[in-house]
């Protein structure tokens, strides 16, 4: 017959469509395909492969299977050339990556392989057929996500190894476990603030106004002032000065011109011909200044540990009429400055508790005796510190629930206010929040995540940042009462 059979012809045109539809799937896949024909020694590169790898498309000897392996990087054609064996031999497909080098215009790339092995009637290995897809741009990211990792792992390490030394160095200069308790937490504070303030740049680096601020916003309001040019510190200089300034701080508090009314406290830097900058601090109308007479901690840290991590030195002037210390810094200490947009000039000089928000930091004010307070917090130790301190505050706590199905259980007690945790073993306290909102009871929220910005799921509520101390959530559950 001339004609064919209609049953012939819809067998070319289902043929037809799935050769389609597999042409779309590689497109759609970003995948060229291959064929190894071994019987006649042929390697045949389609031309989608054609645009992925650089090669010409269309058959050229395989030379026994040689010439598909001079295209892989030389550091991987043995290992290459053993797993497609091993594949095709065990389980007639394999799958491999590899680098290879693009002929055309010698760029490395990574390349992904599958194939499956065609036999003949006979059982000898007749053709194999496979695709290949550039997995370059997934390699970088997965070596970037490993060298995250890493470099989490080294962060955290470091911190602990600093915590660690902190206490160490802390309780080995103290006289009493008050005062070393007292000393440590407020080192602890400042490393906080020094790791929120980098968290902000994604570990760029920190300005130093922003440093002074953290630092001495909240201890005494319209005392201290700062001015100088922006200067931005690397993460080793940035914690190294928090530190300092801390000290400078405590010290200033309980000796020196913040701990009167009258004291004044002004920080100011400027920028060295070497690179660094010169930090000076001052003190006047304080109390007459006396060296002390044993040197603690606070002041190794400051003359050792703190000159060398900035690559310069410190040096402490205990003059009758105020304290006065100056710090310099080299280059090392600085990081590359950030690519900004324009914006409006903010002013040189401005007092430091507009930038911190000091109402909710020193607690100097608030007022919580007799209230009832119920607490929610996944971290058992934290919530029994907090418990203590609010008790001491003159406060009542209710209970202390440690997820979310303890919380919702504890919602039928009386109490006046609440302290969530955002993030309860992975589950949020918006159930707890929504049930506070609809009855009318004020609660904060207490959060491990540093950015600022308004509460969890859109509340409003005041928010603390962790680590905190008692002083802070005593403040913003007074504001939250309407107490200050």
């Amino acid at each position: 017959m001339a004609d064919r059979s209609r049953s012939e012809l819809d067998n070319e045109e289902l043929l037809a469509l799935e050769q389609e539809r597999a042409s779309l799937a590689l497109d759609a896949a970003g995948m060229g395909e291959f064929e190894w024909d071994l019987e006649r020694d042929l390697f045949i590169v389609s031309p989608r492969m054609a645009q992925i790898t650089g090669l010409p498309a269309g058959p050229m000897t395989a030379e026994r299977g040689l010439k598909a392996y001079s295209f892989v990087h030389s550091e991987d054609a043995e290992r290459v050339g053993r797993e497609v064996a091993q594949g095709l031999l065990d389980q007639g497909r394999y799958e491999v990556r590899y680098r290879m080098v693009r002929p055309d215009d010698g760029r490395m790339i990574w390349m992904y392989s599958a194939a499956t092995a065609l036999l003949a009637p006979s059982g000898t290995l007749r053709r194999v057929i496979g695709v290949v897809r550039d997995i370059s741009a997934r390699k970088a990211e997965e070596d970037e996500r490993e060298a995250l990792a890493a470099e989490l792992d080294h962060r955290v390490k470091n911190v602990l190894a600093s915590v660690q030394s902190l206490a160490a160095q802390s309780a080995r200069k103290t006289v009493s476990i008050e005062v070393f308790l007292k000393n440590f937490a407020g080192r602890l504070e400042a490393m906080a603030a020094a790791h929120t303030l980098l968290t902000a740049t994604r570990w760029r680096g920190a300005e130093i106004g922003h440093i002074a601020a953290a630092e001495l916003g909240g201890l005494a309001p319209g005392q201290a002032r700062w001015e100088g040019p922006e200067i931005l510190l690397n993460p080793r200089g940035t914690n190294a000065l928090t530190l300092a300034l801390h000290e400078l701080a405590t010290n200033a508090v309980k000796y020196g011109a913040l701990s009167t009314e009258a004291g004044r406290v002004e920080v100011g830097w400027t920028a060295q011909g070497d690179g660094g900058f010169e930090l000076t601090w001052t003190e006047r109308h304080g109390p007459i200044v006396q060296a002390p007479g044993r040197r603690g901690f606070g002041s190794t840290l400051l003359e050792r540990v703190t000159g060398r991590e900035l690559g310069g030195c410190v040096s402490i002037d205990f003059h009758p009429g105020g304290v006065r210390a100056v710090l310099r810094a080299d280059a090392s200490a600085l990081a590359d400055p950030p690519v900004l947009k324009p914006r409006a000039q903010r002013p040189r000089s401005r007092p430091l508790e507009s930038l911190v928000g000091a109402s909710l930091g020193s607690g100097a004010s608030a007022d919580i005796r007799g209230v009832r307070v119920l607490i929610v917090e996944d971290a058992v130790l934290l919530a029994l510190e907090l418990e203590a301190g609010l008790t001491e505050a003159g406060a009542s706590v209710v209970g202390a629930a440690a997820d979310l199905q303890e919380a919702e259980g504890m919602l039928s007690r009386v109490f006046d206010v609440a302290v969530l945790d955002a993030n309860l073993n992975g589950q949020s306290v918006a159930p707890v929040a929504k049930a506070l909102a609809a009855r009318g009871t004020p609660f904060i929220f207490a959060t491990g995540y540093g950015d600022a910005g308004p509460a969890p799921e859109g509340f409003e509520a005041p928010v603390v940042r962790k680590p905190y101390n008692v002083h802070q959530i005593a403040s913003a559950l007074a504001h939250a009462l309407g107490r200050c």
